[in-house]
């Protein structure tokens, strides 16, 4: 393939043009990246060919005028849908995939992919559209690195971007566990603000002392890190016979307040299962084992 643009750019095709994908095209367009857009609803394309992009009448078209390839769309069903019929114009580009799924779909996807003669590479994105380009944006990148060091330069217009490992599906391993830590997160402000509001706090009252207490606590979780690749958890502050009072003493009130405990009561299993097996004087990190299956 041919490229028409300067060795300080690269052919950028982008398919997809939700909130993500518009926000990709157009930080791609605002370094000088000749941009080739795709949507299945063509009219979202318009902005961004104002702005200087072209568009393809179908994903093989939009494919063929660039030698990367990135793709934002709902969910992997989606980016198949895409790709099969365009497989004959994979060839030779690199196909980055910014769509979110399992760790089973991006193995399946790169083996396709591989196979049509193309590179690939899977993202997990850690922004929000407005923030692409700043910051504020981080990509993890799993596959291809041969591919990913090619094309990190117009990559890292998303967001800084970190090359995790050459298994495709990594990236996706390291999402999921981040969201879930995420959303781990998002439970405890569901039960800090439901049980503030059975005496009337408001949830703003609420959620200022709990970001300050959360900010200083993320502090520990280095160090909890260290304790578990390590494997080693001794411990003279948080351990956990202390958190498991600790955590009996805020079911107790949840309960006495009317509240569910389904949330927090499968982190108090944990803790009784460490202790039970003799490690009430361990590190509350310690905990990790029990979700592991080893005692």
């Amino acid at each position: 393939m041919t490229s028409t643009a300067s060795p300080a750019t690269t052919l950028v095709t982008v398919l997809g043009l939700g909130n993500l994908g518009q926000a990709l095209a157009g930080a791609f367009l605002a370094q000088g990246h000749p941009t080739t857009v795709w949507n299945r609803s063509a009219h979202k394309a318009d902005g961004l060919a104002a702005r200087g992009a072209s568009t393809g009448a179908t994903p093989a078209a939009a494919i063929e005028k660039s030698e990367l390839v990135v793709v934002a769309v709902l969910d992997y069903d989606t980016v198949r849908d895409l790709l099969l019929p365009a497989a004959g114009s994979l060839a030779g580009r690199t196909v980055v995939n910014l769509t979110t799924g399992t760790p089973g779909a991006a193995r399946d996807l790169a083996a396709w992919v591989t196979d049509q003669g193309a590179a690939y590479l899977d993202g997990a994105v850690y922004a929000v559209p407005q923030t692409i380009g700043t910051s504020a944006s981080f990509v993890l990148y799993s596959g291809d690195e041969a591919a990913y060091r090619t094309h990190r330069p117009a990559l890292d217009l998303i967001g800084e971007g970190t090359f995790v490992g050459s298994a495709p599906d990594l990236s996706s391993v390291y999402d999921t566990a981040v969201l879930s830590g995420m959303y781990g997160m998002f439970a405890g402000f569901f039960q800090a603000v439901a049980l503030g509001a059975t005496e009337g706090i408001p949830a703003a009252a609420v959620t200022a002392p709990l970001v300050r207490w959360l900010t200083a606590a993320a502090e520990a979780l280095p160090s909890f890190a260290e304790e578990i690749d390590r494997g080693e958890y001794a411990t003279t502050t948080s351990t956990l016979e202390i958190n498991r009072v600790g955590l009996r003493n805020i079911l107790a009130t949840t309960q006495e307040q009317g509240l569910s405990t389904d949330l927090l009561a499968p982190l108090l299993r944990l803790f009784d299962d460490q202790v039970a097996s003799g490690h009430a004087s361990a590190s509350l990190s310690r905990a990790v084992e029990s979700l592991r299956g080893s005692r």
